[in-house]
């Protein structure tokens, strides 16, 4: 079987608030999104921030958004207190959301 890097099959859009940051991923052909609801997973997208996130937190959530083909992934206390208390301004918005389309997906 095949791989292929999310981000051959989607884009993405951030944003935070507080020490939350939001993930939107967006498949770029309707055919794709099945592939995205079945492989890219709330546990799956923990696992790979399992470094950056606070376990105390709370759990990563993901809301589906069938009309747009759409996934958003929250992320609570992946920003640390906060993009303006944070000295890892890396880790902020583009960043998460690039880090997540580094993830390989089975064709």
């Amino acid at each position: 079987m095949s791989a292929v890097k999310l981000r051959e099959l989607a884009h993405s859009r951030t944003g935070d608030k507080g020490d939350t940051s939001n993930i939107s991923v967006i498949a770029f052909k309707a055919e794709d999104y099945p592939r995205l609801l079945d492989q890219l997973t709330a546990e799956r997208v923990a696992a790979h921030f399992a470094e950056l996130l606070d376990p105390k937190a709370g759990a990563v959530r993901r809301y589906e958004l069938p009309n747009v083909q759409a996934l958003n992934f929250v992320l609570p206390g992946i920003l640390k207190g906060g993009v303006t208390r944070s000295l890892a301004l890396d880790a902020h918005g583009k960043a998460l959301g690039a880090a997540l389309l580094d993830i390989e997906l089975e064709m």
